[in-house]
């Protein structure tokens, strides 16, 4: 059996502290919420992709502490993030504010730095700031878009602005503090799969996160939360924290196979599943699709997914590497290769899982396992339709998708 200790320092873990609670794995109601996040330390925040991959993808390590906070592989854990403080002193700037004049609203009294690091989504404009700008301005584009009522091409124009872009299209137009802030949404939580298991990990909740950067109008931007944590997140840092269970994508009994199909960063509910079966003893087969670019870059978490192997936690695994040979290969590719022991393990009781990006890949496999149920299972379109949908029903077909 997979011994967690054995795969190195860097993701070592500490089974001496696991609470009663969290060795069952049983979630109870805890008093640190949305409204009242937990102040978790950050443990460790580590680059996994190599250096000369397309992504920057990190693994996180919160200590819970004390906080009593419990979860099971297959949650997500909302993390309240911050702005960044280089675009919150260009905000200041362009509204020619210094930052300790004083906000209030219905709930409280702060200073406008505060609201605009905080409590306001800066890193995209509100639809509200949107029409107001259009209004205020008379800016042709923005008029144009709005009048013609095609919310899809008025996203596809904004993709990648933020607050100050949107005031920059009209130098003149300087709303007040209050007014901008009037039009801005609160700063949303971002909510992140757990890469950890309770029985294994002790106080801590694990994080495999793909940070986003990306640069437009000679600014560097990135996703508000991911590069908070990356950036200005360094151990012995707090995050505010907590936990949203996510009763649809649990594993299922000991004895039952599980197949797992988690590219990229899509991988991180399934590394808690195999530590939890692991631990558990969970004498159930386990299967694990996993593909990226390229082997070398972008192989996450592979001394203990090959120790997985190894130690015959892991019954299968199955690689897709796309940009590692002339043809890409994906993994629906790789289960469509395999497809006939795929519909064995499905007819023989496995529970399916999906993991990752919803804009192309859970299509492309959804589309594979329809396929491959027609093809081995001796069915026609539509009948391959309905033994998808008794999967679903069943509970034996999740998805965790994003």
């Amino acid at each position: 059996m997979y011994d967690a200790a054995s795969t190195g320092s860097s993701l070592a873990v500490d089974t001496a502290r696991t609470s009663p609670a969290r060795r069952t794995g049983k979630t109870a109601r805890s008093p640190w919420n949305r409204r009242n996040p937990y102040p978790a330390t950050v443990v460790r925040n580590e680059l996994l992709s190599g250096p000369g991959s397309a992504k920057e993808v990190r693994h996180l390590e919160l200590d819970l502490g004390d906080s009593g906070i419990t979860y099971e592989p297959g949650d997500g854990i909302g993390i309240a993030p911050t702005n960044d403080p280089a675009l919150v002193d260009l905000l200041l700037a362009r509204l020619r504010a210094v930052g300790d004049e004083i906000i209030a609203d219905r709930k409280a009294t702060y200073t406008l730095r505060e609201a605009l690091t905080s409590r306001y989504e800066i890193g995209a404009p509100s639809k509200y700031l949107v029409r107001v700008v259009a209004e205020r301005t008379g800016h042709p584009e923005l008029a144009r878009l709005l009048d013609a009522g095609d919310p899809q091409a008025l996203d596809a124009w904004l993709h990648g602005l933020d607050v100050l872009d949107l005031l920059d299209l009209d130098p003149t137009f300087t709303p007040t503090p209050e007014e901008l802030l009037e039009e801005l949404s609160p700063l949303a939580h971002r909510e992140y799969s757990m890469s950890s298991s309770p029985r294994v990990h002790g106080d801590t909740v694990h994080i495999t996160m793909a940070t986003v950067r990306y640069r437009v109008a000679d600014r560097d931007r990135g996703g508000v939360c991911s590069t908070h944590l990356a950036d200005r997140c360094a151990p012995g840092d707090t995050v505010p924290v907590f936990i949203s269970p996510n009763k649809k994508f649990r594993l299922p009994a000991d004895d039952v196979s599980a197949i797992m199909i988690g590219p990229g960063t899509g991988i991180a509910p399934f590394r808690g599943f195999l530590h939890e079966r692991a631990a558990a003893g969970a004498p159930g087969g386990n299967w694990l699709f996993f593909g990226d670019q390229h082997r070398g870059h972008d192989y996450l978490y592979a001394e203990e997914l090959d120790r997985f192997v190894t130690d015959g936690l892991l019954d299968r695994l199955d690689l897709a590497f796309s940009r590692d040979q002339e043809h890409k290969i994906y993994v629906q590719d790789r289960m469509c290769e395999h497809g006939g022991e795929l519909f064995a393990w499905l007819e023989a009781g496995a529970h399916l899982y999906v993991c990752g990006d919803a804009t192309t890949m859970a299509d492309d496999v959804d589309a594979a396992l329809h396929e491959i149920v027609a093809e081995h299972g001796g069915l026609e379109p539509d009948q391959a339709v309905a033994y998808v949908d008794r999967l679903r029903a069943e509970n034996r077909y999740s998805r965790d998708v994003y």
